[in-house]
């Protein structure tokens, strides 16, 4: 899983109050109602993509992409909510902006085991994950209410204090990719990006189908 929010050079002090006071109005209500059902398509096509992989052991392309493009818009949303990127998110599943990336690498075959385990006790599995993240989650509220003030009052986002936020939502992205079973890894602990390892991967396939 690839996930980044680009660090600005600079913020601007007039969106960020803007966000803060009335962006529950013109950013969480248009964005939330339609991610709100489109959500609720996703949990039942993860219902379905189950047991497609059960009976085919095939992951339908076609429901991978969709879960693609709306993790995508929720990065969107979330970042500029987190004031982590200026700007307005853009609307659609096909909507894209230059302050965030999200992509999985696409794999047709999916473990059968896997998703079992993940569909029955998916949960259970990702205990350890979820006492971490309340932690974190915590943790990043303060880290939001500073990181509000620096920009007020610099213009600036705390590097130390964007990587923090980019790796809680790193975090916290790849369990709902595990959940998805659009990764049959069980997640790291840590919210560092993985991008060598996704290049290891498409390598490995790649030397495999050529032999």
């Amino acid at each position: 899983m690839q996930l980044n929010i680009v660090h600005q050079s600079s913020y601007s002090r007039g969106e960020l109050l803007l966000r803060s006071f009335f962006g529950f109005f013109y950013i969480m209500i248009p964005h939330g109602f339609c991610l709100y059902f489109l959500t609720i398509w996703a949990l039942i096509l993860r219902f379905i993509t189950f047991f497609a992989i059960l009976f085919t052991g095939e992951y339908p392309e076609s429901f991978f992409n969709y879960f693609v493009r709306l993790f995508r818009w929720n990065l969107r949303v979330s970042a500029l909510l987190n004031n982590l990127s200026d700007g307005y998110p853009a609307f659609g599943l096909s909507g894209m902006d230059d302050r965030t990336s999200f992509d999985v690498t696409y794999h047709k075959e999916a473990s059968r085991g896997n998703a079992v385990l993940v569909f029955l006790l998916g949960g259970l599995v990702l205990l350890p994950h979820i006492f971490c993240i309340i932690f974190l989650a915590i943790a990043s509220l303060f880290v939001k209410f500073i990181a509000w003030w620096a920009v007020l009052f610099t213009g600036k986002y705390p590097d130390g204090m964007h990587d923090f936020m980019t790796r809680f939502t790193r975090w916290n992205t790849r369990l709902s990719v595990y959940l998805f079973f659009m990764d049959s890894r069980y997640p790291p602990f840590h919210g560092r990006p993985d991008e060598a390892k996704e290049i290891y991967d498409d390598l490995s396939s790649s030397l495999q189908a050529s032999v």
